[in-house]
């Protein structure tokens, strides 16, 4: 066997570097779990009841008028002037939503429905609402949704207690913070959270 001689520095550097093959009997080092992505923080404001959103327990309806566009901030693309979750809309279950989309945009069409997402907003969620009528005509549609000067009522029972979202589902527009949070609650709250 002939021995090779290495200059100091190409020695340190063989070492430094690991310099050769893994032992055959070393046990690879478990990979660490993924973090979960953390989701938006949900409204803890105070439950209150603005003028957009009226309940009657008598009859077990909620009339919730939601205008897209109302505001100018982020290109028109907001709902009662809130994006990124600012509000969560809370109705009771069980009780028969009424919800108005009015669309105040000046140049494009909005849609609303109420999606199981709670995160991740990059794409449009699936067009497939939470419950039955949970969603307005045409909802991916930048030609055939709710028009600038439209308005849309959809009409559902909020059947089931639990956290979900209202958004509108055209391409790019979840994206840039058109959602809200949508919340059944089981114990017969009803109001408006803000930030």
């Amino acid at each position: 066997m002939k021995l090779i001689k290495l200059s100091p520095v190409v020695a340190f550097l063989m070492v430094a570097c690991g310099g050769g093959e893994p032992a055959a009997d070393a046990p690879d080092a478990p990979a660490a779990p993924a973090a979960a992505p953390a989701g938006p923080m949900a409204p803890t404001g105070a439950m209150t009841v603005p003028s957009w959103y009226v309940v009657d327990n008598a009859a077990q309806t909620v009339n919730i008028t939601l205008v897209a566009g109302e505001t100018p901030d982020n290109n028109y693309w907001n709902f009662n002037g809130a994006i990124r979750g600012q509000l969560a809309i809370t109705v009771p279950q069980g009780y028969t939503v009424n919800l108005e989309l009015v669309n105040r945009d000046p140049n494009m069409a909005h849609s609303v429905g109420i999606s199981p997402e709670l995160r991740n907003f990059a794409a449009p969620p699936a067009p497939n609402p939470v419950f039955p009528g949970a969603i307005s005509q045409n909802p991916q549609s930048m030609i055939d949704a709710t028009m600038p000067g439209e308005s849309e009522t959809i009409t559902f029972v909020a059947a089931t207690a639990g956290n979900y979202s209202m958004v509108c589902y055209i391409a790019g527009h979840s994206a840039v913070g058109m959602w809200l949070f949508f919340n059944v609650s089981a114990d017969g709250a009803a109001g408006v959270q803000g930030l």
